[in-house]
């Protein structure tokens, strides 16, 4: 024998005794998978007649076939998206159902713990429960109060801002109640004219087991009081950005006070109104009103600080026109609004998606940051760590500017699981830090 053809030969020895182990090892597996047609079709394979010629020929086709079978029939993981190079990972920090705004130990301790799960945004709130949580002369002035009395003349968003940018959090205040105020409070008190209602005269819509009322959003002075606000938070502090939500509306019921009626007949030769609050021009013509309002409101603020991040959290469209008046989508196509974050509390996955696909959302985010708001829950009621899941991987498979969570203290409380439990997941979600999006358009 030629030596020069000895390790061709031992090669192909080789070769012929690992297909037959294989062939042997797939026979095996089709067995034990009950997998009936294929091996059918092996064991006609082995006995077709000249089979030692053809061996290598008919052992390696085989073998890709027993190879392919075995990928088709290996459990699928589920796919993960990872998350993106740059993502909103936002919080909102409420002084309901939550200690973190109550004492200077609490606030540092819950920001250490967001940071060290890479949250990158906080949206703490400041004018809630008919109060600022920070020394208003505004208020001062309007009803006599400087800050809420809880806070003891605690400057909450100055301790935010000052501790959040230390940790290089962006800080975007939350302008939580809107036009909504207590019904009972000195605001109210002291400006009973700035409250509208409905047509039968009643003020009042509960929140839950709370009375509340609504500033009319079309009167002069209650702007003007809202813009106050906003203008003394974005001269005051060195915050990133100003967020409104589904507040910085009105209900549809109403809008039958006085000066809303008269106003309404001056435009229309003195014709009133529709009897029926969801009439489409009704509805129109006051979330007109509240549209021009909202491009006031940017361009107060761009003219006093240009680089404030005008944001807003608002209900599903579908919803917050009709039943709020609240006609955020004009608001992003006019650019009056650059960061959104829209509220989808919905734990049925499906409705969740549902949402997410809708055309008006596809549409904005395609324009400037588009976030989803996440309720990881509420007092004594928690969000499964296995639904966020599920909600933040269809987030990132549509390419969403991110997510933030509606609340801090429910982020870990209120659970079968243990609150380290859900901090490891969530750290989980977001294993590195990341930078927010760029407000640069598309």
């Amino acid at each position: 024998m030629d030596h020069q053809f000895y390790p061709i030969l031992q090669y192909f020895k080789i070769l012929k005794h690992s297909i037959a182990i294989l062939l042997s090892w797939g026979f095996k597996f089709l067995r034990n998978q009950k997998q009936k047609p294929y091996l059918r079709l092996f064991q006609r394979f082995l006995k077709l007649s000249n089979f030692k010629v053809n061996f290598l020929k008919k052992s390696l086709f085989l073998s890709l076939a027993i190879i392919f079978i075995v990928l088709i029939n290996l459990p699928q993981s589920e796919s993960q998206p990872v998350p993106h190079s740059s993502e909103i990972r936002g919080v909102w920090l409420t002084n309901v159902d939550s200690d973190i705004l109550y004492s200077p130990q609490a606030l540092t301790s819950g920001l250490n713990r967001l940071n060290s799960i890479n949250i990158n945004t906080l949206y703490p709130t400041v004018w809630q429960g008919g109060y600022t949580l920070y020394p208003s002369s505004v208020t001062q002035q309007e009803f006599g109060i400087l800050i809420d009395p809880q806070l003891k003349n605690r400057d909450i968003l100055q301790e935010i801002v000052t501790q959040g940018h230390q940790q290089g959090f962006t800080v975007i205040p939350w302008l939580e109640f809107g036009f909504m105020a207590p019904a009972h409070s000195e605001l109210v008190q002291n400006h009973p004219d700035w409250i509208t209602q409905r047509q039968d005269g009643s003020k009042i819509k509960k929140e839950g087991v709370e009375e509340r009322v609504w500033l009319n959003p079309f009167h002069p002075e209650v702007q003007q009081f809202i813009l106050n606000l906003i203008t003394e938070i974005v001269k005051s502090y060195p915050i990133d950005g100003i967020q409104f939500d589904d507040h910085f509306g009105l209900p549809a019921e109403f809008g039958y006070d006085d000066y809303t009626l008269q106003l309404y007949q001056q435009e229309h030769n003195g014709q009133s109104p529709s009897q029926d609050f969801y009439e489409t021009y009704w509805v129109r013509w006051r979330a007109d009103k509240i549209n021009q309002f909202m491009k006031r409101t940017f361009e107060t603020l761009k003219s006093i600080q240009p680089n404030c991040i005008i944001s807003l959290s608002p209900n599903p469209l579908h919803f917050a026109l009709p039943a709020y008046l609240q006609d955020w989508f004009t608001w992003e196509r006019k650019g009056w609004i650059e960061e959104l974050v829209i509220q989808i509390y919905r734990s049925d996955l499906q409705r969740f998606i549902t949402e997410l696909d809708r055309s008006e959302v596809t549409l904005a985010k395609n324009h400037i940051p588009v976030a989803i708001g996440i309720l990881s829950g509420l007092r004594n009621r928690s969000t499964a760590m296995d639904i966020i899941k599920q909600q933040i991987n269809e987030i990132r498979h549509r390419n969403f500017a991110g997510v933030s969570f509606f609340f801090y203290e429910s982020l870990w409380k209120w659970s079968e699981t243990s609150e380290q439990d859900r901090q490891t997941q969530l750290y989980q979600f977001f294993p590195t830090p990341v930078n927010r999006p760029n407000l640069a358009r598309n």
